[in-house]
């Protein structure tokens, strides 16, 4: 694109700035059906939780673009949802009708701005943000901005070039029906204990450093939390996992568990869960959800390793017999909304293609979060831990 004409522009003139409402997340009370509220993250388009609407003050309107002015400095999303922030978010609302996909253009135009122009400790952001910052943008004659010639780049040259499902969610034309028409509810009683090593054989990633690292077509999943622990392809093919495998990362970004459908190279950092019964895609996604809430027990000083991971327990909904109720959990996923969107993952595409199912998975979290009825316990080692963490009940 030639940009050599285009012409600066204040954001001040597009847009109506604010600082935000400057609410403490530790004082929100969560709530699943809430109101998003922002954070100076740059993950999860600056949304750190969803929080219960507070009395007296107004969530800032969806078609706004939040602006982290500390922490991520410089990350700006635009907001399809009423909102609250943090503290040190700005907020910006356009001073007239503007195109959700212009809006995101801007945002990554403004977002470029700021990795360029401020820092932390030095040239802060909040010092400029409602004065004098500026961005470039094509313009007519009378002066004013060329919206029309950013929505037909956009719709000419950017959706074209996107994953194909990522075009769905620019059209519009994202599945949001379950595969299952089936209403489902949470409660809190009914579900057994289970030892890990009683449904998953364990078995620990190896390492390979970048130096040992061959180009290839092998997916090589890391200790990360996001990308579904995809963190490179490589032709090494030593120590290849079988697909269809739950993987854990018990260092770096520890407890976060994906599901791999092809198969794989784990690092030493992960460990890699093979299941003992009969798993698919749907009752994977159930289990990685589970796997999760256990997070926050392991640290760098307290990993969730081979063994301490064997002698762990997860709770689990069970048929009359006792045993693993597989059928539910797998009905589970496939009632939540946009479910019907699960299919075999393609790597190239690096929009997750899961993500609503994903943000459904959240909110079942955020309300299993709520119940504060479960607990963790460590069998064979020296500690059992009773502290409050998730009871995962939920009746058909």
């Amino acid at each position: 694109m030639d940009t050599s004409t285009w012409k600066t522009v204040n954001i001040n003139t597009i847009f109506d700035i604010s600082y935000g409402n400057k609410l403490d997340m530790c004082q929100m009370t969560p709530d699943v059906n809430g109101i998003p509220f922002v954070t100076r993250t740059a993950a999860n388009n600056g949304v750190g939780g969803v929080v219960e609407y507070v009395e007296g003050v107004t969530p800032y309107p969806a078609g706004s673009l939040s602006i982290a002015l500390g922490g991520s400095i410089g990350s700006t999303f635009l907001q399809t949802k009423d909102f609250y922030t943090s503290q040190n978010v700005a907020v910006l609302q356009p001073k007239y009708a503007i195109s959700y996909g212009i809006l995101l253009f801007l945002a990554k135009l403004i977002e470029k701005e700021c990795s360029m122009r401020f820092v932390a400790f030095g040239r802060e952001l909040n010092k400029h943000i409602k004065r004098d910052f500026t961005i470039k943008l094509p313009m007519l004659e009378d002066g004013t901005p060329d919206w029309q010639f950013i929505e037909n780049f956009i719709n000419d040259t950017i959706i074209p070039q996107l994953p194909k499902k990522a075009q769905k969610i620019w059209l519009k034309k994202y599945d949001i029906r379950p595969l299952q028409a089936m209403k489902m509810q949470l409660n809190t009683k009914d579900w057994k204990w289970f030892r890990y090593d009683e449904i998953f054989n364990i078995k620990k990633g190896k390492r390979l450093t970048k130096e040992d690292m061959t180009e290839g077509t092998i997916r090589y999943i890391g200790a990360i939390d996001s990308n579904n622990g995809l963190s490179a392809f490589i032709g090494n093919d030593t120590h290849v996992h079988k697909g269809n495998t739950i993987t854990v990362s018990y260092n770096g970004s520890i407890g976060y568990a994906f599901y791999q459908d092809k198969d794989f190279w784990a690092t030493d950092d992960v460990n890699v869960l093979y299941p003992k019964f009969v798993l698919n895609r749907y009752i994977a996604h159930f289990l990685c959800t589970i796997v999760e809430q256990e997070r926050y027990r392991f640290c760098y000083g307290r990993k969730w390793d081979l063994e301490m991971m064997n002698n762990s327990r997860i709770k689990l909904p069970v048929t009359p017999e006792g045993t693993p109720d597989w059928q539910f959990m797998e009905d589970y996923i496939k009632s939540l909304p946009y479910s019907k969107n699960i299919e075999p993952s393609d790597p190239k595409e690096m929009v997750d293609e899961l993500m609503e199912v994903k943000k459904e998975m959240i909110k079942l979290r955020h309300e299993l979060q709520k119940r504060n009825t479960s607990e963790l316990q460590i069998i064979g080692g020296n500690v059992t831990y009773n502290d409050y963490s998730t009871n995962y009940n939920v009746k058909k």
